[in-house]
Order: structure tokens, then C-alpha cells, then sequence
């Protein structure tokens, strides 16, 4: 039985946790907290340690999934959950450009842990105001060649894609796939 473990991170409310559990097979184990601050009253709840969920992809691959907190006081969270991974996915709230540069700072700091694979997930794309992907990509200052998916975290068949685009990037990268 091979594992892969994949670490989602991103701004603070960019769907990381719900993403997780949208497909996770065992019941999320979830580190969330109340918010007291009315400033981010966006949600009632916030990650400050991790999410953690499981994904049985066939007899011989298991994906582990690690959500990190999105807020900045959380962050030395990060490194800790980076550990061992194998590839990350940003979450990026396409509905909020104010989030954009956090996200982008994110990105190169989870990149500055470990060059594994990546991909960039434009999330809430079910949602009248969100940016179209490319209009993300510039925003963000992405390459053409990094990966940019469209997703909707609450549905499991966007999720799944996301993911499994990081799984082939990923035995990609140990040359099990051609």
C-alpha cells in the first residue's frame, strides 16, 4: 500500500476545509474554532492547527489530505504540515481579489518548503462574482505551465479532479507515469 500525502492550504475562507470534506472517507478531523474578531465574521469557524481527511483511491494508494489554517497567526502551522508531502494544492477564493496576493504569497512559500508538484485550485466558481480562471491567472502571476483548476469545493466530482490532477503531476514526478 503506497500513501500520498497532500497538504491544501490557501487565504483564510478559501473553502480548504470544505474541500476536504467533500471527499474525505473517514469524518474529517478538524481543528476549528469559534472566530471571535467581528472583522472576520465571513464564517463562524476557523482551522487552527488542521484538517486532516482520507481518500482510498485503489487497493494500493491511499491519499492523506492536510487542510492548514488560512490565517496569518496560524501559519507557523505550515511548515510542520509540509513535511512529508508529496504536492499541494492553493485554494483560491475566486470571488475575492483582496485574497489574491495572500494567496500568491502562499504559494511561494509552500514552494520554498518543497518543490513537489502543484496545482492552483480557482474555488467558488459556482458563484456569480468569481473570476474566470485565466483572469486568475494573471491576477496571480502564474505561468501557463503551473495548473490552474476550475473547482467548486462542495461538490466531490470537482474535487476529485483537482486532486487527481495532482496525483498524475505527482507519479509524474517519481516516473511512474508516463
Amino acid at each position: 500500500m503506497q500513501t500520498v500525502k497532500m497538504v491544501v492550504t490557501g487565504p483564510f475562507n478559501s473553502g480548504k476545509t470544505e474541500f476536504i470534506r467533500s471527499v474525505s472517507e473517514i469524518d474529517v478531523v478538524s481543528t476549528e474554532r469559534s472566530i471571535s474578531s467581528e472583522a472576520e465574521r465571513v464564517k463562524e469557524t476557523t482551522t487552527v492547527a488542521m484538517d486532516f481527511g482520507r481518500i482510498t483511491v485503489d487497493d494500493e494508494l491511499v491519499l492523506y489530505l492536510f487542510g492548514t489554517p488560512g490565517q496569518k497567526r496560524f501559519d507557523f502551522m505550515w511548515e510542520i504540515l509540509s513535511e512529508g508531502m508529496l504536492g499541494f494544492i492553493v485554494m483560491v477564493d475566486s470571488n475575492r481579489p483582496e485574497t489574491f496576493r495572500e494567496a500568491r504569497g502562499i504559494l511561494q512559500t509552500f514552494r520554498a518548503y518543497a518543490p513537489t508538484p502543484y496545482v492552483v485550485a480557482a474555488n467558488k466558481q459556482d458563484m456569480e462574482d468569481a473570476w474566470e480562471v485565466e483572469d486568475l491567472r494573471i491576477a496571480l502571476k502564474l505561468d501557463s505551465k503551473i495548473k490552474m483548476l476550475p473547482c467548486i469545493a462542495t461538490k466531490k466530482d470537482s474535487v476529485k479532479s483537482v486532486l487527481l490532477e495532482l496525483l498524475y503531476s505527482i507519479l509524474e514526478e517519481m516516473g511512474e507515469v508516463n
